[in-house]
């Protein structure tokens, strides 16, 4: 607001020329308002991290300053008082206004030219941006988080440029000009009164060109307060950020999810070029580009239902020559069956206890290794078997793929089995716990007729260790088989997977590709994590082919887990891009992605896949709500199972159940049994349900399971699971 200026000299004395009434500034005040302070946690830059600032936001401006230790924190907690009606935020605001004093504001965001959201991926961040900075902030709880977005909404509506300009007035009043010292002075100097008087007028004519100038200035200041908001909401190719700025009502079906004030999907954006991004007196290792246009081609194509429902249509143009056109796909069966199926796992029944991957070790010294059973503390419970079903949790991907080919968008269908081969890596994030391995001969089938798909596996080799699969859905089916070949650092494991995998639609056309590089990090010291990098190459047989490469991390990579590719035809010729995260989603769009970092760097860029959201009742191991369901055994589903499905395993349901002593005592058992494998696999053991290929050595299901299963005759299959002799 602009400060009324005023004085109070003395009245001038008479004058034959009466002097021109100066101009005045006076700011009418606004309605009373309720501002709003606190602590809050603001990202600086990679050396000192998250900082400490102390938050004040008043009349839609948000102040920060930086907070240091005061003895007298009387005085500073009656300061802040003193400004008015303030709400803190927080419990440690309050200490702070008690015990240590806010400096001066270092830096202030005026919330009419800026856009707020809240973090996709931790629910106490939440990020600020202007035309000039991007404010990265946390709070101590989710609440507070909520709080302070309620608080910038209201703040932001409160004041709106329009009752801003309505407030401030600019009127010719409350400002006096005397004359008389300058009279005394020349009186003094024995100048007569016309001089006096020529000089006076002088004077006052001087003072009202300087009233003009600052009219000027008010006005100039007005209209370019109004044209940052406007340049801010259109961006500089006029493309409005939906709901970031224009919007003044807040809706929402649930405190925390401020979805209107969103301007991007992903979180990468806040961690991405946002101009400044580091405290007042840092410099910063980020770009200095700014980013706020969100274009409104960018369309979501799909939605994470299994269904193959409508969706948005999108045309976008290629050099390729065939016109990529996401048409809505509607499904000539709808009627698909409603399954319930669990929601979250048994609640456990004894306490876990801790354990050290190191002093396991330590106490294996002078053992044999093959010997060494790890605790079933290091496993989930599922088996590598249910690992690779849980690839298909986005198989409607495959679906829409083959409704593509049949009305001839062969690229589209590309596109699809591309993001359908990237969405098998999204459930690896944050999964501490290892898989159990499958005994030879174990199976696992996989019946969804809600999802379309229908799936088997077995283990068919103990050594070399391989699984085949076989799945069949809406007009395709899919096929590999999987072995892996790992290198041991130290501090980390490397899994180069060997094998092929493929995607066959019923009206011919395939598509193969194998799997990139897995590193698993920190196995003994620090939090573990995954990454995946190399290059995935899907061939197809007709047309189009792919590549995709998963970006290697590196020490102070800002944009982990990018996936970047493009299609091209027989000919070599580009014809769409992808660009996206295998952890988030993927986007295809015309333009070339290899130069960028984000997808919200592209015009029209369009939505292929996104994650699911994470479980309701999350589990220590991070399992999502699709892999909660996998080893689900009803009482209907174990009469008709083999008696060698992994459901049936004894240490991995009582790793479910939470016994723990039990799950220990089983899965020696069985590390027993399968030391003996080897020797069954070398007298002439072969696999019940899939055969190899005498040309190229994959494996292939060969038929007959489905059938068993629905006359209930399992002639041939053992009972891998129960007692068993060593001699």
């Amino acid at each position: 607001a602009l400060c009324c200026l005023s004085s109070a000299p003395p009245q001038p004395e008479a004058s034959p020329t009466p002097a021109p009434e100066p101009a005045a500034v006076t700011a009418t005040p606004g309605p009373g308002s309720v501002a709003v302070a606190g602590v809050l946690h603001k990202w600086t830059n990679y050396g000192r991290g998250w900082r400490e600032r102390w938050f004040s936001l008043r009349d839609g401006v948000l102040s920060y300053s930086k907070i240091r230790a005061d003895a007298g924190g009387g005085e500073a907690a009656g300061r802040i008082a003193d400004d008015g009606e303030v709400r803190l935020i927080g419990g440690a605001s309050a200490r702070i206004a008690g015990g240590r004093r806010p400096e001066k504001p270092v830096g202030v965001v005026c919330l009419k030219v800026s856009a707020f959201r809240e973090s996709k991926s931790d629910d106490r961040r939440f990020y600020i941006f202007s035309p000039t900075k991007t404010l990265h902030l946390k709070t101590d709880s989710k609440d507070d988080r909520v709080a302070w977005i309620e608080a910038l909404i209201l703040a932001r509506s409160v004041y709106s440029l329009r009752s801003l300009s309505g407030r401030i007035t600019f009127v010719q009043s409350d400002i006096s000009v005397s004359t008389a010292r300058l009279r005394n002075r020349m009186h003094q100097d024995g100048l007569n009164e016309s001089l006096i008087q020529d000089c006076e007028q002088i004077m006052l004519s001087e003072f009202s060109s300087y009233r003009k100038q600052l009219k000027l200035r008010y006005d100039d200041h007005l209209s370019l307060f109004g044209s940052s908001r406007h340049h801010f909401e259109e961006g500089k190719d006029g493309n409005i950020i939906q709901g970031a700025l224009t919007k003044n009502e807040f809706s929402s079906s649930r405190h925390g999810n401020f979805s209107e004030y969103s301007t991007t999907e992903s979180d990468e954006f806040e961690k991405q070029d946002g101009g400044e991004l580091t405290c007042e007196e840092d410099y910063t290792f980020f770009d200095a580009a700014d980013y706020f246009t969100e274009s409104n081609s960018r369309s979501s194509t799909m939605s994470g239902s299994t269904d193959c429902g409508v969706h948005s249509a999108t045309n976008i143009d290629n050099p390729g020559g065939q016109e990529v056109v996401d048409i809505q796909i509607q499904d000539s069966n709808n009627m698909l069956p409603e399954i319930k199926r669990r929601s979250k796992l048994p609640e456990p029944t004894e306490k876990e206890k801790g354990i050290s991957l190191w002093s396991i070790i330590k106490d294996s010294v002078g053992k044999d290794l093959t010997r060494v059973c790890l605790p079933v503390y290091f496993n989930e419970p599922l088996s590598s078997l249910q690992k690779c079903f849980e690839d298909f949790e986005y198989s409607y991907l495959l679906d829409q793929a083959y409704e593509y080919g049949k009305v001839g968008n062969s690229l589209m269908r590309i596109l699809k089995v591309a993001a359908f081969a990237i969405s098998g890596y999204a459930s690896s994030v944050a999964r501490p716990c290892k898989p159990f391995n499958p005994l030879l001969g174990e199976t696992y089938e996989a019946d969804f007729p809600d999802r379309r798909i229908r799936f088997f596996a077995e283990k068919v080799s103990h050594h070399p260790m391989l699984i085949a699969c076989h799945s069949e859905g809406k007009g395709w089916k899919f096929w590999g088989d999987s072995n892996v070949k790992s290198k041991f650092w130290g501090q980390s494991i490397q899994v180069d997977p060997v094998g092929v995998l493929t995607v066959e639609f019923d009206d011919g056309e395939i598509f193969k590709w194998s799997k990139v590089t897995t590193t698993i990090n920190n196995l003994i010291l620090g939090k573990l994590y995954c990454n995946h990098h190399g290059i995935m190459h899907i061939k197809g047989n007709r047309q189009y082919s792919c590549k995709l490469k998963f970006k290697e991390p590196s020490l102070l990579d800002r944009n982990p887990h990018l996936v970047q590719g493009f299609v091209e035809d027989n000919d070599g010729k580009k014809a769409s891009f992808l660009i996206g995260k295998w952890d988030e989603s993927m986007y295809y769009s015309n333009l070339d992605t290899s130069k960028v970092k984000s997808a919200d760097q592209l015009q029209g860029a369009s939505l292929l896949w996104e994650k699911n959201k994470p479980s309701p009742n999350p589990t220590r191991y991070n399992l999502s709500s699709f892999a909660i369901t996998l080893n689900e055994l009803s009482p209907e589903l174990q009469e008709k199972l083999p008696p060698t499905d992994s459901r049936l395993r004894p240490d991995q349901r009582h790793l479910e159940n939470g016994e723990y002593e039990k799950a220990n005592a089983e899965k020696l058992r069985l590390e027993r049994r399968q030391r003996m494998s080897t020797k069954l696999q070398d007298n002439g053991w072969k696999p019940r349900w899939f055969e190899q290929d005498a040309e190229d050595g994959t494996y292939h299901y060969k038929g007959g399971y489905w059938e068993a299963r629905d006359q209930g005759r399992w002639d041939g299959c053992l009972n891998i699971f129960g007692e068993f002799s060593e001699t």
